[in-house]
């Protein structure tokens, strides 16, 4: 078997069967990817040739993932955790490039391979701790989306680093300044203008063509991976980066009421592409420039997993967050990023440093890679057993997010989620409102939805039957779901879901005649509603009051 096409299946089944052997011995499936990536890879048996057909994959996985994170980071969100993100981020740069800088100068290195290196010890893998955070669901979290943010700050801090390092190639002390100072300035006015343009298109542009769009769920889902592919290549174009391009593109469409089916839509396509970004990650480690760097590599990633982690919990705990969120956001610095090891690499480019600086990042990103996997995914266990010796990074009173959790309690939670917003579900969902029931309403007809909101009525658009956007629902405090759907089929996807989601309120029906009652009443649904017999019902009962009424009358 010969060729791309070829080669790609061969590595999909591999990836399939390694997989599921990690699954069996509870290992995480995305270091069965990166292992498969240095077996096939030039380090290992290099059995893969089509490396540009698996990196334009991978480039594309990434855009979709990045977008899909800007998707979840609307507006409401920024204004709560922009503050910590911003200081969280730049308070652990600063920390991380001072001692390391320190650090690796004790191990005997240069000054300028020491400040390549603590530069490269800051950014840690917004790819890697996203999907993570998704696996475990807790990329809405209040630790997860904080999170979110300072790893934006590093993917930024990342960018103006290899723009101020490649301004001082080849250059004096005096011509360095002057190009840094350039650089700089190029930067400020294209955020600007960045900036800008986000404003006309989320305010004028965007809202029209999504609506027009989301008439088709086809149509809304390709459109979404275009957006985020041409804003990922014109990022790259205007000198940031591919996936600040794509998180742009995500955080456009955040503050439309159809990113939750977006969203839901993207998952599984996200989860196939990055599949290659592992793989390629792991098919470009470069084992031929370890060396004598294995005790500098051991000392430098305890420093990254204890130190990053250490000082995101010092700097949360003083901005009034409990030592619990501290903690488990403090955990997705505790590892090093792919961009670390392109930095250095850029580095050698331009003369800066040797091919030993790259081999030392390398082995510290394979050992706080693998290690942070696993404490993240065990930050639960990891955190109980701490516990007892984290107040110190605790204030008394933890006010910042005593008044998250205030603003949340006041939002409310929805007391009965109504699917399916036609003639009866809206004028139910209206009905419920009105005798004070904390009601929403889910239904993917576009039209419907703006409808409805136009008459200030709650509504989200979205497919019940798809169980990741049914989990993106306010359930967890609901006691009732109530399914207008008119087909067994869709209310059956939305039972599973409803179960996948976890959701242990009750559930009714409507129903439009006796089989599709009985199919509902034998799938565990304790209410069915039948709105014609509802309705002739009532109007018996109404009509029956009016006629005794006028035989008592004289």
């Amino acid at each position: 078997m010969h060729g791309p096409f070829a080669e790609i299946a061969v590595l999909l089944l591999v990836c399939a069967l390694a997989g599921a052997l990690f699954v069996r011995l509870r290992q995480p499936v995305l270091i069965a990817y990166i292992v498969v990536g240095i077996a096939v890879g030039p380090a290992g048996f290099g059995l893969v040739a089509a490396h540009d057909q698996v990196a334009l994959l991978a480039q594309i996985g990434v855009t979709v993932l990045l977008f899909v994170v800007g998707l979840k980071l609307d507006l409401h969100h920024i204004r709560h955790i922009g503050p910590v993100a911003l200081a969280t981020g730049l308070g652990q740069l600063a920390f991380t490039i001072a001692f390391g800088f320190g650090i690796v100068l004790l191990l005997g290195k240069g000054a300028m391979e020491a400040l390549y290196v603590a530069v490269a010890l800051t950014f840690s893998s917004t790819i890697i701790i996203v999907k993570l955070l998704s696996d475990k669901r807790e990329l809405d979290s209040l630790h997860g989306r904080i999170a979110v943010g300072f790893l934006i700050v590093q993917d930024v801090a990342v960018v103006i680093a290899m723009m101020a390092m490649s301004a001082l190639r080849g250059s004096g002390a005096a011509s360095g300044d002057a190009a840094l100072l350039q650089v700089l300035l190029s930067l400020a006015w294209r955020l600007a203008a960045v900036a800008a343009l986000m404003v006309v298109l989320m305010r004028w542009v965007l809202p029209t063509v999504v609506a027009a769009m989301a008439r088709s769920q086809e149509l809304l889902l390709v459109f979404a991976i275009a957006w985020g592919v041409a804003l990922a290549a014109l990022g790259e174009w205007a000198g940031f980066s591919k996936e600040a391009g794509a998180f742009l593109a995500g955080f456009s469409l955040a503050s439309t009421p159809y990113r939750e089916a977006m969203n839901a839509r993207l998952t599984g396509i996200r989860d196939f592409l990055l599949l290659f970004f592992f793989i390629d990650l792991g098919a470009r480690l470069d084992f031929s420039t370890l060396g004598a760097e294995v005790m500098p590599a051991v000392v430098l990633s305890l420093f990254v997993l204890i130190g990053n982690p250490l000082i995101v919990m010092a700097i949360m705990g003083a901005m009034g967050y409990r030592k619990r969120t501290g903690f488990l956001a403090g955990l997705t610095v505790a590892q090093i990023s792919e961009f670390s090891i392109v930095f250095v690499a850029m580095g050698i480019t331009l003369g800066h440093v040797g091919v030993q600086a790259l081999g030392l990042t390398t082995l510290v990103g394979l050992v706080t890679i693998t290690v942070s996997t696993y404490m993240i995914l065990y930050s639960q266990p990891l955190y109980e057993r701490l516990a007892p010796w984290l107040g110190v990074f605790e204030r008394r009173r933890p006010l910042r997010e005593l008044a998250v959790e205030r603003e949340r309690r006041s939002g409310g939670e929805a007391e009965a989620v109504v699917f399916g917003l036609g003639r009866y579900g809206s004028r139910l969902l209206e009905q419920l409102r009105a005798a004070g029931v904390d009601a929403i309403g889910v239904d993917f007809d576009p039209e419907a939805v703006r409808e409805l909101r136009r008459r200030r009525l709650p509504v989200r658009f979205g497919d019940g039957e798809d169980p990741d956007f049914v989990e993106t629902l306010p359930l967890a405090q609901a006691r009732w779901v109530i399914t207008t759907f008119p087909q067994w089929e869709s209310n059956r996807a939305l039972l599973n879901a409803l179960q996948a989601a976890h959701f242990k309120g009750q559930i009714a029906g409507a129903v439009r005649d006796a089989a599709h009652g009985r199919a509902l009443a034998a799938a565990g649904v304790q209410r069915i509603l039948n709105p014609f017999d509802d309705a002739a019902d009532h109007a018996a009962q109404g009509l029956a009051a009016i006629i005794h009424a006028q035989e008592t009358e004289p």
